[in-house]
């Protein structure tokens, strides 16, 4: 009886709700990868000439493919074509479990890694990688390059194991007015920063939704500030609306006009390394109350993140005006899917 348990689970799959499914590969990147031993930031570039590289696998470890005892850095790069239905999708770029460390480029922009190089080593060797990328980072049609830097420690290294490709998330509940794009960020801490009048002319800019790291603020722990000045459409003036602020990593306070309408964790008084909460796993979205939005002119957005350590900021969407007919239809199509499938698993092991 259960050599047909793969036949039922894929049955039933195919006939769970549009929610359950919610990740499609648009683009497979396993199998052949340029592959070099050694470390070079150039090779992060896409004008780089890797056509004197070997041929490796992945995944499957490097020693099982020509390279056997070798530990210390290697890079791996992929030319991919992107289909046209990636334009203004949500896209996730999944390379597998990397042992021990990585950093992602992709068409020579950082967006993003998992451990810590030497000097201040940390493994992430049990990690799946998954990082989201802004469709306009890719050229659908041309030529795009990923890059992976990799840093292995000890017995097998670089990507050894997972389903590589570049994934359509399916039926994320996409905001009647997006804010993805440039914000105004500043790292450390100033109540004053949640203020209308603040001045922040002169902060850094900084792309949301993406690891503050992958922005030129990498080993930063601690406290931060993201700003953003909208104007919210009048169609929209009427609407119950909600603020969605994606996944934050790790607490927040969020803040628009002034007040705050929204937070996940508390903030501690410094950063603590025995941290291993899951509040960066959260999906914030946060009520607005009546007559807060100034819909047709401007209205301030401030965010206040404090980051325990590795990965700090605003790093995976959606994030944007949503109204709260819609969130709500999503989140029930997504409890259903979750349901759904939670009652695949209870039959099939029961």
């Amino acid at each position: 009886m259960k050599n047909v348990y793969p036949y039922l689970v894929a049955v039933l799959l195919a006939a769970a709700p549009a929610g359950a499914q919610e990740n499609v590969r648009l683009v497979d990147i396993s199998g052949e990868w340029k592959f070099e031993a050694g470390d070079d930031m150039r090779w992060a570039s896409p004008e780089f000439n890797d056509r004197s590289w070997e041929t490796i696998r992945a995944p499957g470890p490097w020693e099982d493919q020509g390279y056997p005892g070798y530990d210390g850095y290697a890079w791996y790069r992929k030319h991919i074509r992107v289909p046209e239905t990636a334009r203004g999708k949500m896209l996730l770029l999944r390379v597998g479990v990397i042992d021990d460390v990585d950093e992602v480029y992709v068409n020579g922009r950082f967006v993003g890694f998992m451990g810590i190089f030497p000097p201040a080593y940390r493994t992430a060797y049990n990690l799946q990688r998954e990082y989201q990328l802004p469709s306009w980072m890719l050229k659908p049609g041309e030529d795009n390059v990923i890059a992976v830097r990799v840093y292995d420690d000890q017995m097998n290294g670089g990507i050894v194991q997972g389903d590589l490709g570049l994934y359509e998330v399916k039926n994320p509940p996409y905001p009647n007015l997006s804010l993805d794009g440039m914000w105004k960020l500043r790292l450390g801490d100033d109540p004053a920063w949640r203020e209308t009048s603040c001045d922040d002319a002169h902060w850094d800019s900084a792309y949301v939704p993406a690891y503050w790291e992958t922005q030129g603020h990498k080993g930063y722990d601690g406290p931060g500030w993201y700003r953003l000045h909208v104007t919210v459409p009048e169609e929209l003036a009427d609407q119950r609306l909600l603020l969605l602020m994606g996944r934050i990593d790790d607490f927040d306070e969020t803040y628009l006009n002034g007040q705050r309408i929204g937070r996940t964790g508390h903030f501690p008084a410094e950063v603590r390394d025995d941290y291993s909460g899951g509040e960066y796993r959260q999906l914030r979205a946060y009520t607005i109350p009546s007559g807060l939005l100034h819909a047709g002119s401007e209205n301030i957005i401030a965010v206040r993140v404090f980051d325990e350590w590795l990965h700090g900021g605003i790093y995976r969407g959606p994030v944007g005006f949503i109204t709260r007919e819609r969130y709500n239809q999503w989140r029930a199509a997504h409890r259903e899917s979750r349901d759904f499938l939670r009652h695949i698993t209870d039959y099939i092991f029961d």
